[in-house]
């Protein structure tokens, strides 16, 4: 299996759990925001780590979710929902619970579109947070 370009059927994504697909979503999530910041020099070898916290904080994610979620299909919309209405067990210090609720949704809608193997919709999206994040940070 190529781990790397998935096409997952709607059978298989479906019996994942919003909290599953959340966890799958963080990593992809994560590894964007690495790639980003290494492409266009946001940091040093030193700072990487703190400029790639800065963006995949709960409370930074709930604030860069906002540029997206005008451009979400409804099957899009669905997917965040289901993510934002999951029950977690702890809100990480330094979020809000309407934070890390954002922030599960949208791991959870990265995790779901990586999962289909939609990569552009995926990068789409993301530019559209970083665009945001331009002005945010």
């Amino acid at each position: 299996m190529d781990y790397f370009h998935l096409s997952a059927g709607q059978d298989t994504i479906g019996r994942i759990s919003a909290l599953g697909l959340a966890h799958l979503g963080d990593g992809v999530y994560e590894l964007m925001v690495r790639s980003w910041l290494c492409l266009h020099g946001k940091a040093t070898n030193a700072g990487l780590h703190k400029a790639a916290v800065k963006y995949v904080a709960a409370p930074a994610q709930a604030r860069l979710v906002h540029a997206i979620l005008p451009l979400l299909t409804e099957e899009e919309q669905a997917v965040y929902r289901r993510g934002r209405n999951s029950h977690t067990a702890a809100v990480p210090r330094g979020a809000s619970v309407g934070e890390y609720h954002a922030a599960t949704a949208l791991e959870s809608l990265f995790g779901w579109l990586y999962l289909r193997g939609e990569t552009d919709r995926l990068n789409e999206l993301f530019e559209a947070m970083m665009e945001e994040a331009a002005h945010a940070f």
